[in-house]
């Protein structure tokens, strides 16, 4: 049964993590630059920068003008910009077409985009193949 909108009521999957990241993140805009570490429950948008340490509890967004230095935890990523220093993932990362990444990187899951660097160690924990992908939109 549909609702009002003719859509049904349980939320098809979305394909892509970007699409699933959540309503309401912590926001570092891109006219930030923040030095410290940041700790979050939930979801961090970051279109600025950081240098420092993070935990995040929800999945991190770092958008294609957005530089992280530091070491990162998080549930999950998507990451467009460019991030230095160590990247723990416990579900999904995205790396996107545009991203810039000097990092040693453990994720359960890894697809990264055509056009991506990506230069240090990598560990995939689930036992899947990295997926390479073809950008096929813009942030």
């Amino acid at each position: 049964m549909g609702n009002y909108y003719g859509e049904t009521m349980t939320e098809s999957p979305k394909r892509r993590l970007l699409d699933r990241l959540g309503a309401s993140p912590t926001l570092v805009a891109a006219s930030c630059h923040f030095t410290g570490d940041v700790e979050t429950d939930g979801p961090l948008l970051l279109c600025g920068s950081i240098r420092g340490d993070g935990r995040v509890g929800g999945a991190l967004n770092l958008t294609e003008g957005a530089h992280w230095q530091g070491e990162v935890h998080a549930a999950a990523a998507v990451i467009s910009g460019r991030f230095t220093g160590r990247l723990v993932i416990e579900g999904k990362l995205e790396i996107g077409a545009s991203a810039v990444i000097h990092a040693d990187i453990v994720a359960h899951v890894v697809a990264i985009a055509r056009g991506a660097v990506v230069d240090g160690d990598m560990t995939v924990t689930g036992g899947q193949p990295i997926v390479h992908f073809e950008e096929k939109r813009r942030q």
